[in-house]
């Protein structure tokens, strides 16, 4: 083999090098749109969200304007990012649930899981109560907040209907998604408005498990062995 060709093959990556290469950029991607949410959540606790501009966020995060639309179209998705705020939620809880467990379950089990690792998908960060204030005090905000729950209940019930070949006009499906939407619902209502009252998380987790407790003796056997796989 000639030098030529050894250097042409030097000059070109393996599959594993490219892999890497392309996991590195991916994680680089997230962790600049990140930055750029948690700054931008900063300014708007401090300031209110009407009262940020787009320019004002991009300056403190210290990324052109352009960076910022590029990972959030909307001003509003600087809020809502899809790392915390995917309308798949429900639905990745249920998909990966246990032979011999239900969608109930499964749903209780994760969140049962964050809460017990600090999750911040949970809410157990500082701010928290502030964040929900934020939220449901901003007209736009406050509707897509209801959007992605909706949004949320939607595709869990199209994923149940599917699982279990349910007819069209059968409700089940529908309910008992919303039904999960709603223990979702308080849950965050009770952290919220625990970090408000200025409780430490490892308190706040105690209490939102206890809640969770209290819920599922709440639901109807019929949903806790729904969809039971």
């Amino acid at each position: 083999m000639s030098e030529t060709t050894r250097g042409s093959l030097r000059d070109h990556p393996t599959r594993a090098e490219e892999i890497l290469a392309v996991g590195l950029r991916d994680e680089k991607r997230r962790q600049t749109r990140r930055h750029i949410a948690e700054v931008a959540t900063g300014l708007f606790l401090e300031r209110g969200f009407a009262q940020v501009t787009i320019a004002e966020v991009a300056r403190t995060a210290e990324v052109s304007v352009n960076t910022v639309y590029t990972y959030f179209p909307s001003k509003e998705d600087l809020v809502f990012y899809p790392e915390e705020a995917s309308a798949q939620r429900m639905v990745e809880m249920v998909r990966d649930r246990r032979t011999g467990e239900s969608a109930a379950h499964a749903v209780l089990d994760a969140l049962r899981g964050e809460l017990r690792h600090g999750d911040r998908m949970v809410g157990l960060t500082q701010g928290f109560g502030r964040f929900l204030e934020m939220v449901r005090a901003e007209p736009t905000l406050a509707v897509r907040l209801d959007s992605i729950g909706r949004e949320m209940v939607d595709r869990l019930a199209a994923c149940l209907s599917a699982e279990t070949g349910a007819r069209a006009d059968d409700p089940l499906p529908r309910l008992v998604s919303a039904q999960l939407g709603w223990v979702q619902e308080q849950l965050f209502r009770e952290i919220g408005e625990r970090t408000r009252a200025g409780q430490p998380p490892g308190t706040i987790a105690e209490a939102a498990l206890a809640l969770l407790d209290t819920v599922e003796t709440l639901l109807a056997p019929r949903v806790l062995v729904y969809a039971t796989r």
